[in-house]
Order: C-alpha cells, then sequence, then structure tokens
C-alpha cells in the first residue's frame, strides 16, 4: 500500500512542477521566438519583422510611476533608433486592463514607441513577472541576452544603444 501511495504523491509532485515550470519568467539564456503581435494603434507586427533583429520588450503599465519614468527613457531611445537604419527593434507591453486608458496615456505623454497589450499569449510566453517594469533585450537568435526589473537610470537606457550596432 505504501508504494502504491508513494507513486501517486510521485505523480501528483510531478504533475505539479511540470505546470509550474510554465509560471517562472523567462531568464537570460532563454529562447523567446516572438509571433505575431497586434499592436494597440490596430497594426500588427509579423514574426518576420523582428527576425534577425536585436528586440527590447519592456512590460509596463500606465499607473506605475516607475515605468513612466523609463517610458520617457525608451521613446528617447526609439526616436534614435528610428532615425537611423538600426537592427533593434522595441515593443512594449501594457499590462493595463482597458487599452484606451493606455491609448490616452500614450498621446498624453507623447509616446510613440510600439505598444501591444497583455495577452494570455504573450503572458504565457514571458511567465510571471517580478514587478513592472520589467525589460528583456532579445538577440538575433530568440535568446534572452539581458533582463532588468525595475526603474532603469537613463544611463542603462543609453547603455541599450549598443545592441544597435551589433
Amino acid at each position: 500500500m505504501n508504494t502504491i501511495l508513494k507513486k501517486i504523491q510521485i505523480f501528483f509532485l510531478l504533475i505539479v512542477l511540470l505546470f509550474s515550470a510554465q509560471t517562472f519568467a523567462l531568464e537570460v539564456g532563454e529562447q523567446f521566438l516572438l509571433k505575431d503581435v497586434r499592436l494597440i494603434d490596430g497594426q500588427t507586427l509579423t514574426a518576420q519583422h523582428f527576425k534577425n533583429k536585436y528586440l527590447i520588450i519592456e512590460v509596463w503599465a500606465t499607473w506605475c510611476p516607475y515605468c513612466h519614468r523609463q517610458n520617457a527613457n525608451l521613446e528617447k531611445l526609439h526616436q534614435l533608433i528610428s532615425s537611423s537604419k538600426s537592427d533593434l527593434e522595441i515593443l512594449t507591453i501594457s499590462v493595463d486592463k482597458d487599452p484606451h486608458s493606455v491609448e490616452d496615456y500614450l498621446k498624453v505623454n507623447e509616446f510613440n514607441f510600439p505598444v501591444a497589450m497583455m495577452s494570455n499569449e504573450l503572458s504565457a510566453m514571458i511567465g510571471k513577472r517580478r514587478g513592472i517594469p520589467e525589460l528583456y533585450v532579445i538577440d538575433r537568435a530568440g535568446k534572452v541576452v539581458q533582463k532588468d526589473y525595475g526603474l532603469m537610470v537613463t544611463a542603462d537606457f543609453e547603455e541599450l544603444i549598443r545592441y544597435s550596432k551589433k
């Protein structure tokens, strides 16, 4: 009877481990292959759009004061890479529930970087976050090469431009 009980316990432990593994966030060294993403403005960026480019992904919210400061730096970086022939792309993902509040936030703050709303699919791909803002840098092969959470200072964003030159 004890062996049957042990086998059942091991089985349930394996099930829990299998399903809980999906809840952990991406870490440096892991693969992240982004699929097509629909932006808040209705545009769809295809997986092909991101292919062979470095990608910065930021997860944020309109109500987060750290996100607001970080978004101002991200907008400067976006303008810089948009005006050059850079192989660096930016995608931000808002965790807000209301897309209209995100649109208003972007308009008021004159932010033009690409924004998608967090979806079940994106959430499953990224996993559980420690907090926001959270930023990932994905290399040309789809590998996470940098991960930061919490407020990044201006100098941190100035360092990110190095990925546009690789």
